[in-house]
């Protein structure tokens, strides 16, 4: 296939390649920097035969969407507005269903409801769904028992199960995953513009929340956002627009060969969008400067987050901006990051001060999951809730010494009731893990957990402005 392998100028311009083309070629210089991450793929063939059908397919986001997207980006980059990024740490094809999205999308619009009212600012509802499917590991290889088999790595690579046969990565899987993101766009939309979202319902689910066990204490920031409700409704202010929401798709930007494959030019401006979701991140196991990911996001028209750990330099940071944001546009450039709690007091204020003097305009966003990752006794990969808690708190505390702007929460959620983190006010315990743990990779928040943290997250919003 010619498009994994670039033609010269002088080629394309022979063969009569269109301008459209030409600028889809160009995307393909990533395969000639250094590529981490990616799945070693034992038949080209077949990966280029899955290539083509998904450069032929219908795109999954559309080009004035994602435009959409950066515009509430940069307001939250000037504290206009605040992003709630939500879902699975890796989805799976099998738990991509009806009731399992509407649980997300219930999850979030609960919390979202719970920060526009505590922040008095609007909230950018954007989900980690609908792309998922892939996961960056530590190793290429798993060992169980004295057997060594190839790291599962989302199922848009291959399987969980420890067979030599489920873990050959299989390209086959990047259409599967093409399918099934569409069905789960198709579902959003359909929950968020039929009436799910009724910002009077997601009051009510709120208010059955708080008078469970445990959680009464929250009841006065929830009575408070109902007498606001009524207060609207005797004003005659119209519900009917506040039925609709909008709810955009994110995914880290990990399988390079589906994310080429699925961009597409804009046919009002001719630049190019990544059409596989509406904000798109490069991980930190995946930002290297020279890389192929930063090469790749830097040519897309789409807003683009870059994870930053505890080892980040604000050389780092300037240095990305130039690649990434060049024009230092607002909107373009999301830094999300995972310091940990023992860790964010120390380096994150430095960082923030050092980015702030280059004057880029910035959407700073927390992920306050990835940093503080541990082994239970029993052997489960899990998170404590007081340490996911700390480090929010820690990242507002460091926007308010440098003087930045906090722009948002990125977090690994679900909206069942797993039992994965430990804590929270249902003080759930190392046995406790062993009812509900279904991760196939990290720990998630569970619904009741996700919206403690909300409220938590308001109680801070709300001092901080009367602060």
């Amino acid at each position: 296939m010619t498009i994994h392998s670039p033609l010269s100028a002088n080629t394309r311009h022979a063969f009569g390649l269109s301008a459209e083309n030409e600028a889809l070629t160009e995307l393909s210089a990533w395969r000639e920097y250094p590529r981490v991450q990616q799945p070693t793929w034992p038949d080209e063939q077949k990966l280029g035969d899955v290539f083509d059908r998904l450069r032929s397919a219908p795109p999954l986001v559309f080009a004035g969407e994602v435009d959409l997207v950066r515009s509430r980006l940069a307001a939250a980059s000037r504290g206009e507005a605040f992003l709630l990024q939500g879902g699975d740490c890796a989805e799976t094809f099998q738990d991509s269903t009806a009731d399992r999205i509407k649980n997300k999308i219930q999850t979030i619009l609960q919390m979202a409801a719970i920060l526009t009212y505590s922040a008095s600012t609007p909230v950018i509802k954007m989900g980690r769904m609908a792309g998922q499917f892939a996961k960056p590991r530590s190793s290429d290889e798993e060992t169980r028992d004295g057997v060594t088999l190839p790291s599962y790595r989302g199922d848009a690579v291959n399987g969980y199960e420890f067979t030599p046969e489920a873990r050959i990565p299989d390209p086959e899987r990047l259409w599967r995953m093409y399918t099934t993101a569409a069905s789960s766009l198709n579902l959003m939309r359909a929950f968020t513009g039929g009436g799910f979202a009724d910002l009077r319902q997601v009051h009510d689910w709120n208010r059955g929340f708080v008078r469970s066990k445990g959680y009464t204490k929250y009841e006065r920031l929830a009575d408070e956002i109902g007498q606001a409700l009524q207060f609207m409704e005797a004003c005659g202010v119209d519900f009917e627009p506040l039925k609709l929401v909008e709810l955009y798709a994110s995914h880290e930007a990990l399988l390079l060969d589906y994310e080429e494959a699925l961009a597409r030019v804009d046919s009002r401006t001719g630049e190019i969008y990544a059409c596989s979701g509406h904000f798109l991140w490069i991980g930190e196991r995946t930002r290297q400067l020279d890389g192929a990911h930063v090469d790749f996001l830097r040519k897309v028209r789409n807003p683009i987050g870059v994870k930053l750990g505890p080892t980040a330099t604000s050389d780092d940071a300037k240095r990305l901006i130039d690649l990434l944001n060049p024009e230092r546009e607002e909107g373009r450039l999301t830094f999300v990051t995972r310091m940990g709690a023992s860790t964010i007091r120390e380096r994150l204020p430095k960082l923030l001060e050092e980015v702030k003097a280059d004057g880029a305009p910035i959407t700073w966003v927390t992920d306050p999951m990835h940093g503080n990752t541990i082994t239970s006794s029993n052997g489960y990969k899990t998170r404590r809730f007081e340490d996911i808690m700390d480090e929010v708190r820690g990242f507002f505390e460091s926007h308010q010494e440098a003087g930045t702007i906090p722009g948002g929460l990125h977090m690994e959620l679900t909206g069942d009731d797993v039992t994965e983190v430990l804590g929270g006010a249902g003080e759930l315990d190392e046995e406790g893990l062993t009812r509900r743990y279904e991760t196939l990779v990290d720990p998630r928040l569970n619904h009741t957990q996700s919206l403690e943290l909300a409220f938590l997250v308001g109680e801070m919003l709300q001092r901080a402005k009367r602060d």
